[in-house]
């Protein structure tokens, strides 16, 4: 019986040194190894053509590169791209290149599903199957900044971890992908240019601090008030407003970064200029500004789009406090690309 091969991306640099040197080349192979892998994004060992031919074959026959395809992909009339990543067990998720007048912006996936049941998020209805490797996020970015390259003719300016999934509960893999994507090695993109969003896994969010991350951090708040965010997003009552906080303030005080918060804003539920005082209450935390993000709808939702004139008010209540806050439109609703629509309804699954 043939002996399974190895996914070679599943090694780091030293472990591909220490192959190299057993099988008798120079250890500067793994270098050009890797450089192979993430930086230049090559899926077989015949494109590494700075090495021997005997070199290729024996890592072919040694080891294999697994990729994720896209399965399909759709376009909005607003030019945004959303595609269903297969990957390479068979599982499908979703992401979405937005493109707008200052930048090409990739959202991308952590998880297969999501265990938190959001009550307002396409994603929540569906059980999490398993975590993403570091290799299939990577993937995702270098299939995304292709489409925003061949579609636009313009680079991918930014990342966001926004799509299906809490990248927090997949810790690990999401640090190593922000590595590879980061690293000269890599993609060489800035940290500052990605931004990780969280429901709010507060012992995760100090976990940040003390890995001193240099990237830009989201929490999906939705509610300042423990009432109405436990009754949205379950995590609340295991990670409640007052432990949020105070692993915010650890987080600010370890990277000085300043936090955004993304409100979605609801019907009748959330948009009062009560809520928006808790909200400003809850501000003056650590320094931060606000995304109010339009609601979009889902199957079998109970929430509706708040009236236009109640975001307004609510954010100019907001910026009467000096809060810096900005009003998102959604974009690609009619693929169900939008915020909260990824479910992976081109049905495969």
């Amino acid at each position: 019986m043939e002996a399974k091969k190895v996914d070679i991306r599943q090694l780091d640099l030293e472990e591909l040194k220490a192959y190299f040197t057993e099988i008798g080349e120079k250890a500067f192979r793994a270098k050009q190894v890797y450089e192979w892998l993430w930086k230049k994004g090559a899926t077989t060992f015949e494109e590494m053509t700075n090495l021997s031919k005997d070199v290729r074959e024996n890592l072919n026959n040694h080891f294999e590169i697994r990729f994720l395809t896209i399965e399909e992909f759709q376009k909005s009339d607003d030019r945004t791209i959303k595609s269903a990543f297969k990957l390479a067990d068979g599982a499908v998720v979703e992401g979405v290149l937005i493109p707008t007048s200052k930048r090409m912006t990739a959202c991308i996936s952590t998880q297969v599903g999501c265990s938190l049941s959001c009550d307002f998020c396409a994603t929540g209805k569906l059980k999490r199957m398993r975590n993403l490797n570091a290799d299939e996020i990577y993937d995702q970015v270098v299939k995304i900044s292709k489409q925003a390259e061949e579609h636009y003719n313009i680079p991918l300016s930014s990342i966001v971890y926004m799509g299906m999934g809490e990248p927090l509960l997949n810790y690990k893999n999401v640090l190593q992908s922000i590595h590879h994507i980061t690293s000269a090695d890599g993609l060489g993109m800035s940290p500052k240019r990605i931004t990780i969003s969280t429901a709010g896994i507060a012992k995760m969010i100090k976990q940040l601090g003390d890995d001193e991350v240099r990237f830009n951090l989201a929490v999906s708040l939705h509610a300042a008030n423990d009432e109405k965010r436990s009754k949205i997003m379950p995590i609340n009552d295991s990670n409640t407003l007052e432990a949020l906080a105070d692993a915010l303030i650890y987080f600010h005080e370890k990277t000085g970064t300043r936090i955004t918060y993304e409100y979605i804003i609801f019907k009748d539920f959330n948009d009062e200029i009560q809520d928006a005082a808790e909200l400003a209450e809850f501000c003056k935390h650590v320094p931060c500004k606000i995304n109010i993000i339009e609601y979009n709808s889902i199957d079998g939702g109970i929430y509706q789009q708040a009236d236009p004139k109640k975001v307004d008010a609510f954010a100019d209540y907001l910026e009467e406090r000096n809060i810096i806050v900005n009003i998102r439109r959604s974009r690609g609703k009619d693929i169900d690309a939008a915020c909260g629509q990824l479910a992976n309804k081109n049905g495969v699954a």
